[in-house]
Parts: C-alpha cells; structure tokens; sequence
C-alpha cells in the first residue's frame, strides 16, 4: 500500500518526514516529495502549498508519478461547531467547497456535489484521536480559496452550507482523488475561530498540534498496515 500524505505548509508534514525510513526526496513541478518507509508501508509525503490549485495538481501527482493508493491531508482550519474548541481535530466526514456552483461541477466526475471521507480511513482516525486522548468530531468541512478571519465572512458561510470548519484545501483533494477512485481522508485541528474573536491563530500551539497530528497518522499506518 501507497499513502500519499499532504500539508499545506512545511512544518505541518516536516516531523512525519523525520519518521521516514530509506528516505528518497525528489523535486516535482515546485513541490519536494519525500518517499520512504513507515510500520513497513510505503509513504509519500509533501508540502502541496495553500490553496485549491496547489492542492488539486498535487494530489494527481502524487497518484500519477508515485502511485498513490490512498490520499490523507492533515493541517489546521477555522471552527465553525459549538461542539468543539481550539486544538480540537474535525475528521471530514463530509467535504464540499463553499465558494463553488456545485450543481456545475457535478457534472464532472466524479459526478458529486460532495465528497465523503473513506469509512475504512475515518474509523482509524476516529480510534486514533480517541486513543490518543484528542477531542474529535467526524464532521462536514467547508473549502474555498479565501482566509476567513471575520464574523461576517463567518456567518454567511454557515448561514449557506452549515460546516464544522472551514479551509483552503480540502474538497480540492477529494474532488481529484474522487476521480482516480483513490480512498481519500481530510483532517484538519481547529487553529482559531474563524472570525474576529479574541482568541486568533498566534494562541494555537501549531507545533503541539503537528506533534498531534503526526502522532495520529502514524497510528492510523500501524492499524492499516
């Protein structure tokens, strides 16, 4: 089995990639792919960029060029639910974008308007968060291509779709790896409230929250493998 796992930004996959055994990295169209070994499945690990473009031609390289067999983003994301806080993790249940006609993209494959999250791949990362003491919810989160960092913003978003969270990449990997039929999972830690709250993104831990994250992939490797 292939994993291909995704970052939006280098220090959310940097710890995975020290974890690799027989690392080899190779430079591909702006993006460094580190492919090694881990609980003795194959792993490609990367830093796609931020937004859906970036995340859309980085999956369908990592199943074109490395033959990935199953998709995992992992990152941070504004919160939208009263049912959980900051640090908190939305396991993507549900994945759709929030700032796209839907009913046209439909008409594309893979023929959805939303894309779930692969059950086989949604229960390790609902057993690992519990094993691991994370709070966290199989969810519905909301991609588009703007930072939202105010109530308004915030509030349009939710009166129209009713996300857990919202960020930029998500849907994106769903929708390609939709296409190539590869099983895809998002997982996203809420790093602030995506409005203009007190509480912002420089009081979230992000290297306690990759400490986390890793922790919770690398688990859900061991289960799979």
């Amino acid at each position: 089995m292939v994993y291909g796992i995704m970052g939006a930004l280098d220090i959310e996959v940097q710890a995975l990639c020290d974890k690799l055994e027989n690392v080899a990295a190779e430079t591909y169209a702006g993006v460094t792919y580190h492919r090694g070994t881990l609980h003795r499945q194959q792993l490609v690990v990367c830093c796609a960029g931020m937004g859906k473009a970036n995340a859309a031609s980085t999956t369908q390289v990592l199943i074109t060029r490395y033959g990935a067999q199953r998709i995992l983003f992992s990152g941070i994301a504004g919160n939208m639910s009263d049912a959980i806080g900051i640090g908190d993790v939305v396991v993507g249940k549900t994945v759709f974008y929030h700032d796209a006609e839907l009913r046209m993209l439909a008409e594309s494959a893979p023929f959805l308007q939303a894309y779930e999250g692969d059950p086989t791949l949604l229960a390790a990362a609902m057993d690992a968060c519990k094993a691991l003491g994370v709070t966290a919810i199989a969810g519905r989160i909301a991609t588009g291509d703007l930072f939202i960092g105010d109530a308004a913003a915030k509030n349009a978003i939710a009166e129209k779709c009713h996300p857990d969270c919202v960020e930029m990449e998500g849907a994106a990997v769903s929708q390609v790896a939709g296409r190539n039929g590869v099983p895809c999972l998002i997982l996203r830690a809420m790093s602030d409230n995506a409005d203009d709250s007190p509480h912002k993104l420089t009081e979230f831990s992000v290297q306690s929250y990759v400490a986390t994250a890793t922790a919770i992939v690398e688990r859900m490797i061991a289960a799979l493998a």
